[in-house]
């Protein structure tokens, strides 16, 4: 169903060249991001609360674009193997179904392949949750692994784009992932439940090619301002949303609210260490955030809403927000509950609405 390997192939060939360095300083960068993600351990744990041991048992690995390429598409072929296989069953094994197949995996292979050149020059960081090892990439030995990926040409290009300090942006970048690995690893049911709910998420995909090519044929109509007659507009939703049944918009909603959370949470942990560990953490913030608001080109504007990147933004503000909030009124301690249980974790609306979350979790109503 999809040419893996040709999406590497493709992805590798058309990413972006990253900033001009010598080969002594590419050297510096790596070892400095391996020390800054080192010393972010404590700082995390201590700001956070929450211990863990088994994060020594995730690798940090400083990679370069082609690096993190090779590490999403070994991530995307495990967590979409169930649902790729129940397509693959569908599709049957009538006349014409294996040269299909084979043109049709070229296809998609190249098209997922274009996708991540284009990502691969944007992520200065990612906390890996469904990563198994590969030759090159180790990962967690627990089951379906963990790694933690710096991408050392994206942050590179950043702290000159943002004339930032180089080494107080490394760390406050360092600090952002660190967190998520402390979130997974300090958390042991987290990765399980979030596994459920994209399985769940994939197990409602109509993987009839004709009601799947209409649903897009509206979503282009859609995005296009060619709405139907008489239909609503959609708020601007992104493709990915438009092809989704109700049952899954219901899923990403509860997907949505724990990556706010995640996300947010990342960024108040790291803004909460700065001051201390990163003396220039106010410049940065203030620099960073006009980066996120600003976009590149209108290329870029359409392709950020045809992925739903700009939802992907949203989720660091509302999520940052809410645990604002939440630690302002009870405490550091008061809010660690929501890594309680999956019953604990706020709905999208509590991420809108903080004292309601504390309200349900708490018992407090004032």
């Amino acid at each position: 169903m999809v040419d893996w390997n040709l999406a590497v192939a493709t992805a590798t060939r058309l990413v972006r060249p990253g900033p001009e360095v010598s080969r002594d300083e590419a050297r510096a960068v790596v070892a400095e991001l391996r020390r800054h993600a080192k010393a972010s351990e404590a700082h995390v744990r201590g700001f956070t609360r929450l211990g863990t041991e088994d994060v020594h048992d995730t690798p940090v690995l400083v990679v370069d674009r082609p690096g993190w390429v090779r590490a999403n598409v070994a991530g995307f072929r495990e967590i979409l193997r169930p649902l790729l296989e129940k397509m693959q069953e569908r599709r049957g094994n009538g006349p014409g179904t294996a040269v299909l197949g084979a043109v049709g995996g070229k296809v998609t292979g190249v098209e997922l392949g274009m996708l991540l050149s284009f990502l691969s020059s944007r992520v200065l960081g990612q906390y890996e949750t469904f990563a198994p090892a590969t030759a090159d990439l180790p990962a967690a030995g627990a089951p379906g692994g963990g790694r933690l990926l710096l991408v050392a040409p994206n942050i590179v290009h950043v702290e000159r784009e943002l004339d930032v300090e180089p080494h107080d942006f490394r760390l406050w970048v360092c600090l952002h992932e660190e967190t998520h690995r402390t979130q997974f690893t300090a958390v042991p049911w987290l990765r399980d439940h979030l596994e459920g709910e994209i399985q769940s998420f994939l197990a409602e995909t109509d993987v009839d090619p004709v009601t799947f090519l209409e649903r897009v044929r509206d979503a282009a109509q859609s995005l296009a301002g060619g709405r139907p007659e008489g239909e609503e507009d959609d708020g601007g939703r992104s493709l990915v949303d438009l092809v989704q049944t109700p049952s899954q918009r219901e899923i990403l909603a509860r997907l949505t609210a724990v990556m706010s959370l995640l996300e947010g949470h990342a960024d108040f942990v790291m803004d909460g260490v700065g001051p201390e560990a990163v003396p220039s953490v106010a410049e940065i913030r203030e620099k960073f955030q006009q980066r996120r608001a600003k976009s590149a080109s209108r290329l870029d504007l359409a392709l950020r809403k045809l992925l739903g990147l700009d939802a992907k933004l949203r989720q660091y503000r509302d999520g940052e927000r809410f645990v604002r909030a939440v630690v302002g009124e009870v405490g550091m301690d008061g809010f660690n509950r929501v890594w309680t249980s999956p019953n604990t974790l706020p709905t999208k609306a509590e991420i809108a609405q903080p004292a309601d979350w504390v309200a349900r979790v708490h018992g407090r109503t004032d």
